[in-house]
């Protein structure tokens, strides 16, 4: 084995053990307990007891569309409850007025690595309206911030494919420019044509050998049915453990029996659910999924834009959120809201590699706190952020 270059000594990690953390070239290559991973020619950096917990996985955000770091915006209410389609509109029309979508993305990026996040997925608009114009800004953003964070990108039609005549064909090329994941927008009631919409998402996933994340907000059994759909779809092109179903707000609002049975199909296709446990609405039982073997993730969804005026891009604090609105009180849920937005999130976008284990890039966050139940209630700031071994974020601020 390599001698390690930097030991992170005296390190409480996620199961309650004091450990030295060696790392060599960015990587990690040995936990040992504390006092006994030492080397003589290794730098040694003294965490004194500090939790040291793997880099946070953002698994759902829209960088093309907050206006975090731009003016404040009101939120302005749907005409009648909610509604996607007015929401959309609302969305286009402060667009217009907003800061250069670069700048904006770049805010809430700085944002999202200062609180730990080293992992994301971001969906970015694609549509006959804007085209692939924010394809291109975000791409060209994250190139600029590959040192820093992993992003992956979904071809997102938030005006609906079937809706927005040539769409798929726009989606097909951002996949070409970059983009990993094939994205889809309520098949049903946005579209209205749940076949064919599937199609044309499953259609360019095959095509591009890429996976899956739809958007879902439909209710009740309209959403469980298109959710059995897209678990259909899922088995017979191979695409288990690929496939995600963001929101999913149809799996919190039916009876426990139907949940039980979706809930086993959703496991056995490896379909992931995300959720950001969103305020006013039902969303998916996150225990009760977790039971049936179904990969939960989690997101911090929008951050001050057109949909809601909240969000601080902090995943600690989106399990805290998730913990509190699931009920979780006892230290094994608090857990399980924590896995969330870690591992869950890493099984949900396919990290080969992930955790505080050998072989993982050194991707990590510290801060005090006694233990990881702690951590969700206490949500705990001072925390610094380490990219493959390095420092990058101090206190919610980038270095450099």
């Amino acid at each position: 084995m390599a001698a390690p270059d930097t030991i992170f000594a005296n390190a409480r990690l996620a199961d309650g053990r004091k450990a030295d953390v060696a790392v060599t070239n960015g990587t990690i290559i040995g936990v040992d307990p504390a006092g006994q991973g030492r080397h003589p020619d290794a730098e040694i950096i003294d965490l004194q007891g500090l939790l040291l917990v793997p880099a946070f996985v953002e698994g759902h955000i829209h960088l093309d569309t907050s206006f975090y770091g731009d003016a404040w915006r009101p939120h302005k209410p749907c005409t009648s409850g909610f509604d996607v389609r007015e929401r959309v509109a609302f969305q286009a029309q402060n667009l217009a007025a907003a800061a250069p979508m670069d700048v904006r993305a770049r805010s809430q990026l700085d944002l999202c690595i200062g609180n730990g996040s080293l992992t994301m997925r971001s969906h970015v608009m694609v549509s006959a309206d804007v085209g692939l114009r924010h394809v291109e800004t975000i791409l060209a953003v994250r190139e600029e911030y590959r040192d820093l964070i992993d992003i992956e990108l979904v071809a997102f039609p938030q005006s609906g494919i079937l809706s927005s005549p040539g769409t798929a064909e726009l989606m097909d090329e951002a996949m070409r420019l970059g983009c990993g994941i094939v994205g889809g927008l309520d098949p049903a009631s946005f579209d209205r044509d749940v076949e064919r919409h599937l199609d044309a998402v499953f259609g360019i996933a095959e095509r591009r050998s890429a996976g899956v994340d739809i958007h879902l907000h439909d209710g009740g059994t309209l959403g469980v049915f298109e959710i059995e759909q897209i678990c259909a779809r899922t088995r017979a092109l191979g695409l288990q453990g690929r496939v995600a179903v963001s929101h999913a707000y149809g799996l919190g609002d039916v009876s426990a029996d139907a949940l039980s049975r979706v809930a086993e199909t959703i496991a056995a296709s490896g379909v992931a659910i995300m959720t950001n446990a969103p305020g006013d609405h039902a969303f998916p039982p996150v225990a009760a999924l977790r039971r049936a073997g179904v990969t939960v993730f989690g997101g911090s969804d929008n951050i001050r834009d057109s949909w809601w005026p909240y969000g601080d891009g902090d995943m600690l604090s989106r399990a805290n959120i998730i913990g509190y609105r699931s009920g979780f009180y006892e230290d094994r849920e608090l857990e399980a809201a924590f896995d969330v937005v870690t591992e869950g999130g890493a099984r949900a976008l396919g990290l080969e590699t992930y955790g505080i284990v050998p072989g993982a890039r050194a991707d990590f966050v510290t801060f005090a706190a006694a233990h990881v139940p702690e951590a969700v209630v206490a949500m705990p700031r001072g925390r610094t952020v380490y990219r493959a071994g390095k420092v990058i974020a101090r206190d919610g601020r980038l270095l450099g």
